[in-house]
């Protein structure tokens, strides 16, 4: 966990978080009477009218949507002080929860050959059609789709337009920066069928657009896009979108759980803000979920070599060719302003992420007569950007860590290039879970340099957006072979025959990193037996009262012959010890549920992940179970999420931060930008619970006319986490 500096008194220090990532950071104006987005779920099924009778005494409110399927309740929209009013006149004893609407976001050459999928082009169902993923529905939620492209216009069977409320869930057009193409790209991984072939070319596609003008949405429209594909009865959903929040508890994560249990399988993908663990965000940590990572297809990747380290930089599609090349002098080129690069002819520009678009910092270096762009990260992590006209000159981005120590050489650098494949894709998020420990994500599937249709056209585009239709076309495929499989025995069988990947010293990945590996849609076709959960997610121990945790496992014989299990240890450790059943036999058809327990030998003297795999043997076939022991508290962010918006009363401001692990102390205090002098200490609380927070709190009247940090600041177990957002007080 990370600790105070001495820097600043008191308790807090500055922080950037991936709420700056852009670096266009809140401004609070003058915004009275704010709106939001409640979500209420009830105890039972409401009806529309019984919600709209409640809201005649509530006229500045608005009812935008009715649930039933995956959860029981409704969305509201209105100023904050009348939802307020509107809960305290209803019944509490009707309410599970209220929670206010997230914002989510899209996360974003042939790979089918390499996942298998080409080979069982020439396989057949049991109606002698071609495995192409035929009468298989597959819904898309996402930013909608360009109905009339060659490629997908036939595949297009249905669906819904949540945002603007029609049955025409075309992308957003009009440019101005609000042009959408990613929904159409998801589409033609899993469905193209012309020029370009997708995973399941003949599958039925059912496009839901839930998010908007710049590929965004809340929480209620996903949900309500949600409903619209159960009600459709859908066999799989795709959901190529996420938020940052790393929480089981969230309502889109328990909306999906509902979904599988009702037999859709939904594919998420696990978001792209690696390579630091408990990055994975919701959706993709609901635990029935098939959450998928980006790994690398077989792909030439360029390197910035300085004497003896290498550092490798993420392409940007649709800029010019890295190429090898020796002694080239790198430039800081700033922010990217046409100011700050005019030195940068012939050489590298070495630009900050922020202020600018990708675009704009490109184009600029492009007119200074620079050779090449790095752009580094203002923040954490490292980030995929997106541009949407062709350049003529290589850009890529990095870390920034990397982009920091890049600048400090003062030596000419080299441009090498290395072919990779089934590597971790740095962007790619990583779990595990907070809260219960769970793997996540499940598996990978290749995300880097993916092309596939746009409006209009086609390009290559690169996040776990693109990993997660390569496994919904995946499942597809499955779907028809087995048209009885549930989405636990679809997910299964992925799992199962996923190839374990490695990093560059050829050491395997976490199981949290990678799951079960990288997709192998020929092995799972093949398949016959399924274990349920095919990942071993043990939880955590905290203390050393308890020395054992369980699990039940159900194995399952899809075959036609009896076959003969037996369980083992992938490794030996001296600090924890299995014990498994005895060997068994199932018949064709038979199932068996055992107990698989771990039993701690010694507790490490720090908090530890416990990883590795359980072995099922039958025959001469193995299949790996990745497991995950929590041992003591979990070093894991103590809070994210957290933003500051206006209040609605003058000079208020309006905050909200998730609390994982909940805390034993919060605080939020203002910092100066400049001094970073603690301001003041706005609010204070003991013995907070794991989940949402949010509160409006009174601003001190010297704060008019300074730009300041807002920090959320949690203690817990001695451990300690913050975040911040940096605001500009305009009042």
């Amino acid at each position: 966990m990370r600790k105070l500096t001495a820097l600043i008194l008191i308790l807090l220090t500055p922080l950037h978080t991936a709420e700056a990532q852009s670096f266009k950071m809140p401004q609070l104006k003058e915004e009275p009477n704010q709106e939001e987005i409640l979500i209420i779920e009830t105890a039972g099924q409401v009806e529309p009218a019984q919600i709209k009778e409640e809201l005649k005494n509530h006229p500045s409110l608005k009812l935008r949507h009715m649930f039933s399927e995956v959860l029981n309740g409704y969305s509201i929209q209105g100023p904050k002080a009348e939802l307020n009013n509107f809960l305290a006149s209803h019944p509490k004893a009707n309410l599970i929860t209220t929670s206010k609407a997230q914002t989510y976001t899209v996360k974003r050459d042939s790979t089918i050959p390499f996942v298998g999928a080409e080979k069982i082009r020439g396989y057949f169902d049991k109606k002698g059609s071609r495995l192409t993923g035929e009468g298989v529905k597959v819904g898309i939620i996402d930013t909608g789709m360009d109905l009339h492209h060659r490629d997908l216009s036939r595949n297009f069977k249905g669906g819904k337009d949540v945002v603007d409320g029609d049955k025409e869930p075309m992308e957003t057009q009009g440019g101005g920066g609000y042009s959408t193409i990613h929904g159409t790209h998801v589409a033609g991984i899993i469905a193209a069928n012309g020029s370009l072939q997708g995973m399941a070319p003949n599958a039925d596609l059912y496009i839901y657009r839930a998010l908007g003008p710049g590929g965004r949405g809340t929480t209620d429209q996903v949900l309500a896009a949600i409903e619209a594909a159960v009600k459709d009865k859908v066999d799989i959903i795709n959901l190529s979108l996420g938020s940052e929040v790393n929480g089981p508890d969230l309502p889109l994560s328990k909306a999906l759980d509902k979904v599988a249990e009702k037999g859709i399988l939904p594919v998420v993908a696990s978001g792209n803000s690696g390579p630091g663990v408990w990055t994975i965000g919701t959706p993709a940590t609901s635990a029935d979920s098939l959450a998928v990572g980006a790994s690398t297809p077989p792909t030439e990747v360029p390197y910035l070599k300085i004497g003896k380290e290498k550092i490798r930089l993420l392409s940007i599609d649709r800029t010019g060719k890295w190429r090898k090349k020796r002694n080239i002098e790198v430039y800081d080129g700033g922010l990217g302003t046409p100011e700050e690069l005019t030195g940068s002819f012939g050489k590298i520009a070495v630009i900050q992420r922020g202020h600018l678009t990708f675009e704009e910092k490109i184009n600029n270096a492009e007119k200074a007569g620079a050779k090449g762009v790095i752009i580094y990260n203002n923040t954490k992590g490292l980030f995929a950007a997106m541009i949407q006209m062709e350049k003529g000159i290589p850009a890529a981005v990095t870390s920034m860590e990397n982009g920091k120590n890049l600048l400090k050489t003062k030596k000419p650098i080299s441009i090498i290039m290395k072919t990779e494949q089934d590597k971790l894709a740095p962007f790619s998020s990583k779990g595990p879970v907070t809260v219960n420990w769970m793997i996540k994500p499940d598996l990978t599937a290749p995300g880097v340099d993916i092309n596939s249709t746009i409006p209009d056209g086609y390009m290559s585009l690169q996040g776990t957006s693109m990993a997660a239709p390569h496994v919904s076309g995946a499942a597809a495929i499955l779907k028809q072979a087995h048209p009885d499989w549930s989405a636990q025995e679809i997910k299964s069988a992925l799992m199962l025959t996923a190839k374990e990947i490695v990093n560059e010293e050829g050491v395997p990945y976490k199981v949290y990193e990678q799951g079960s590996g990288r997709i192998q849609v020929d092995k799972a076709l093949e398949l016959e037996t399924l274990v349920f959960p095919s990942s071993i997610s043990m939880g955590g121990l905290e203390t050393t009262k308890k020395r054992f945790l369980e699990k039940q496992l159900t194995i399952k014989n899809r075959g036609t012959e009896p076959k003969t299990y037996s369980f083992q240890p992938a490794e030996t450790r001296n600090d924890l010890r299995w014990e498994v059943p005895l060997s068994f036999d199932l018949e064709p058809g038979e199932e068996k549920i055992v107990t698989v327990r771990a039993i701690i030998k010694k507790f490490p003297k720090e908090h530890a992940l416990w990883e590795g795999k359980l072995l099922l043997e039958e025959g001469t076939k193995e299949y790996s179970l990745p497991y995950l022991i929590a041992v003591g508290t979990p070093d894991y962010p103590r809070v994210m999420g957290f933003s500051a918006v206006p209040g609605d009363a003058p000079d208020t401001l309006r905050y909200e931060a998730y609390l994982p692990g909940g805390g034993e102390e919060f605080a939020l205090a203002l910092y100066d930008q400049e001094t970073m002098q603690m301001l003041t200490i706005l609010e204070q609380r003991r013995q907070v619970g794991h989940g949402m927070i949010s509160n409006q709190v009174k601003l001190p009247s010297y704060i008019k006319g300074k730009t300041f940090y807002a920090v959320a600041f949690v203690r817990k177990s001695g451990d300690e986490d913050y975040q911040e957002n940096l605001i500009e007080w305009y009042r």
